[in-house]
């Protein structure tokens, strides 16, 4: 089994090809290839490669499926015996990306 440990906009995600993913918004078009670049370990069919801190033979090609957004969370601020409390909503703007393949060069 062929998986990578990568890092994406400050999170790390564990990834296999043919899977997709949710990642925060990557301001691309649809259908669009994008390159994951940094990745922090590889398990190439038990052989693991591991980064200090990024592996730079290693290269992850995906493809950007949708643009959408998760599930509402809800922030509720209250200051007891106040009489101050405020509730707000939050949607994050995520995109959907499937991995194709990875590439080791």
């Amino acid at each position: 089994m062929k998986y990578a440990i990568v890092e994406i906009s400050g999170r790390q995600f564990w990834v296999e090809t043919g899977k997709y993913y949710d990642l925060n918004r990557i301001p691309t078009k649809l259908g669009q290839e994008i390159i994951l670049n940094r990745v922090l370990l590889l398990n190439n069919e038990g052989e693991i490669l591991i980064g200090k801190p990024y592996l730079e033979k290693v290269k992850i090609k995906g493809k950007v499926l949708e643009h959408l957004r998760g599930r509402k969370t809800l922030v509720y601020k209250m200051r007891p015996k106040k009489k101050t409390r405020k509730k707000q909503g939050h949607r994050q703007e995520l995109t959907r990306v499937l991995i194709e393949e990875i590439n080791i060069y």
